[in-house]
């Protein structure tokens, strides 16, 4: 049986810094220990919230619940051959975690992906992405424990229903399941890819015509931490929006009036950098007593240090109505607000 604190902060629990607490708090680190907490909660009539690295969620109050951290560890290769191999993860394990030993095994797919904050668990839910890469890309199934009858499941790729940052997990299903493994099909004779933002030129800086998986990442981090700020230097959650898309209509419409950036997508329609769209609207820097946006990445928005979740929360609205009004377009949330 896990050990269930009470009156717990989770300020270290997310990214954002934001000193909210739970009522009651666990880690699990078996998915024995995972059932058993389910059923302390079940048998007290009290709600259980899973809690990943805490850097995908807004915490605007204290939660009257059981907060649970999935500590659930361990990587495994099911099989393999001379071209792939099939990688088990654990949900608790971090992502960047599971991304650096792939590349020290030298097993190619999600060197794209790294340093993308979080979990493995979480990992599928949002369908993670990065620098022209999804893990969708490389998924394979999940396992999930059902928190009703505690039954095992396995779900495969279209079971998942993977969309833009979003899957099954996030809709139909929310709430439903915890995921407690994930399982990948990485490439033993990769094919790096650096045709998406600034991988290339910053390859080309450092004299890379070839580039390994390795040289891949290390440009992905470097690329990332030029962008994104630490949220152990300041308290963020790093994209805080979704990329929106719209009709080829509405973009040439926006085209007339604005140099608006724009990614034709496979369905026809068009992806917009949000990121722009909350410069160009004036939100880039801004600062609101102990809240704010980034000012080197308007997708981002920050806790100085005591800010609120409430207040956050808040600013976000404001952007979403200022964007909205001045180009007709909604932006919405890539964060879980709770």
């Amino acid at each position: 049986m896990p050990i269930i604190t009470e009156g717990f902060s989770l300020k270290n629990h997310n990214t954002f810094g934001l000193d909210v607490s739970a009522k009651w708090f666990a880690e699990v680190h078996t998915e024995q220990e995972l059932q058993e907490a389910i059923l302390w909660a079940k048998e007290r009539e009290v709600d259980l919230f899973l809690l990943g690295g805490g850097s995908n969620v807004l915490l605007t109050q204290d939660l009257d619940c059981l907060v649970v951290i999935n500590a659930i560890k361990g990587i495994t290769v099911l099989s393999q051959d001379e071209n792939q191999v099939l990688v088990r993860a654990a949900a608790g394990e971090i992502w960047h975690d599971l991304v650096v030993h792939c590349i020290h095994e030298e097993w190619g797919g999600i060197e794209n992906m790294s340093l993308i904050p979080g979990t493995v668990g979480a990992a599928p839910m949002q369908n993670i992405g990065a620098y022209g890469v999804e893990i969708k890309d490389v998924f394979v199934s999940l396992t999930a424990l059902h928190r009703e009858t505690l039954e095992t499941k396995v779900f495969s790729k279209d079971e998942c229903q993977f969309g833009y940052r979003e899957s099954v997990f996030k809709r139909d299903l929310k709430g439903q399941y915890i995921i407690t493994s994930v399982t990948l099909r990485l490439s033993k004779k990769p094919v790096v890819n650096t045709t998406y933002g600034a991988i290339t030129e910053v390859l080309d800086s450092k004299g890379i015509a070839e580039p390994s998986i390795k040289d891949v990442s290390e440009a992905v981090i470097d690329i990332r931490r030029s962008k994104l700020p630490d949220p152990k230097q300041i308290g963020n959650s790093g994209s805080f929006f979704k990329n929106p898309v719209i009709t080829v209509t509405q973009f040439s419409e926006l085209k007339k009036q604005y140099q608006i950036p724009g990614y034709p997508q496979e369905d026809g329609q068009v992806k917009v950098p949000a990121g722009w769209l909350i410069e160009q609207a004036g939100w880039k820097g801004k600062r609101l007593g102990n809240i704010g946006v980034h000012d080197k990445q308007a997708l981002v928005l920050v806790n100085h240090g005591g800010g609120e979740g409430s207040a956050i929360y808040q600013l976000a609205m404001d952007i979403q109505a200022s964007v909205q009004s001045q180009f007709g377009i909604e932006i919405l949330p890539e964060v879980n607000v709770l």
